[in-house]
């Protein structure tokens, strides 16, 4: 959202302005609500491609998580770095990617961001600081560190942000992750994003702690829960960890609280929750209709305004889609390039 190298001015809140809009333009509240519908419109036009046969193999839908995504990588720099999850389609987009890469890359063409060879899972763009997602639980907080470590030891002033879903709390990476960065004081915020379930399974009944921020006082950091479908809970708590980890003071862990919309992937039945529990959330919470509200009541957009980011936003979709249809397919020919291995 920042210009590159760039942060945004921060402002002192005013006494009737929430921490959002006193310290955000305009343009740039207006951008985090396209970036939003942008992700949620995405990940709907990959499902529709996927029910048509389009696109092979499952994937991980973060529809009712955009918040999220675009309000934690609100206070970053073009040049700062995430790594993602196998839910990780809307950090992607929140970061920057095109879209139509995005796409290709679904479909399996050569225009996509890997060649069409990483697919949902594992998309990459280090032009705009994404290390990449990784189809294992966890798999991208160590990634994370080792990047910090290196924006310390080069003095670079990048901050690395770390997304992963609550049943990644519970690997040993994790905790030896925390417990590293915190050691060196490394310039990286770890975020949570809890959306109550690892795959079937409850954060009650897989977590013994209340809550997973609560585990960042063994290894010395502050721990922050916020709302996760509050674009202004998360931003605030982004704001502070990224200025506390690029002022050298170390990491934060934040845990956004969060529900998805869809199954775990598009295997998953989804016969462990309610159909009340996802109407609940979907109904009553859901991060678009809440931050449209609030831009609403702030003055910073109007229905017109919300309508014309909704249609720009589906023409770019329906562009992305044509764009990855008419790709061309890898060929036999370059089977081998990209692959790496040690000889025999």
């Amino acid at each position: 959202m920042a210009r590159a190298g760039h942060s945004p001015a921060a402002k002192a809140p005013g006494a009737n302005q929430p921490f959002l809009y006193a310290t955000y333009a305009p343009e740039q509240l207006r951008e985090a609500l396209r970036r939003m519908h942008l992700i949620r419109q995405f990940e709907e036009g990959a499902e529709q491609s996927y029910m048509r046969g389009l696109i092979h193999g499952t994937m991980h839908l973060s529809i009712g998580q955009e918040a999220t995504a675009v309000g934690i990588c609100l206070p970053l720099t073009e040049a700062d770095q995430i790594t993602s999850t196998h839910r990780g389609h809307g950090h992607s987009i929140a970061k920057g990617a095109d879209v139509k890469r995005m796409f290709a890359e679904f479909f399996g063409k050569t225009t996509g961001y890997c060649g069409g060879r990483g697919g949902s899972m594992h998309i990459a763009d280090v032009s705009v600081g994404n290390l990449g997602a990784n189809g294992i639980v966890g798999g991208g907080i160590p990634i994370a560190v080792g990047a910090a470590l290196t924006a310390q030891r080069l003095n670079t002033g990048k901050v690395v942000v770390s997304f992963f879903g609550d049943g990644a709390n519970n690997e040993g990476a994790f905790h030896e992750a925390l417990n590293m960065a915190s050691i060196w004081k490394l310039p990286v915020v770890f975020v949570c994003e809890n959306n109550g379930y690892g795959m079937s399974t409850s954060t009650a009944r897989s977590t013994a702690v209340a809550n997973i921020a609560d585990r960042a006082a063994a290894y010395a950091m502050p721990g922050v829960i916020v709302d996760g479908n509050s674009v202004a809970a998360v931003t605030e708590a982004s704001h502070a960890a990224v200025a506390r980890a690029r002022a050298g003071d170390g990491p934060t862990l934040i845990e956004a609280k969060t529900y998805r919309y869809r199954g775990h992937s598009k295997s998953d039945r989804n016969r462990y929750r309610t159909k009340e529990e996802i109407e609940d959330w979907m109904s009553n919470r859901d991060p678009i209709d809440r931050f449209e509200a609030e831009l609403k009541e702030f003055g910073v957009i109007d229905d017109a305004g919300i309508a014309a980011i909704r249609e720009a936003v589906r023409a770019e979709i329906e562009a992305g889609i044509a764009f990855a249809k008419d790709s061309p397919a890898p060929v036999a020919a370059d089977l081998e390039r990209n692959v790496y291995t040690e000889p025999a």
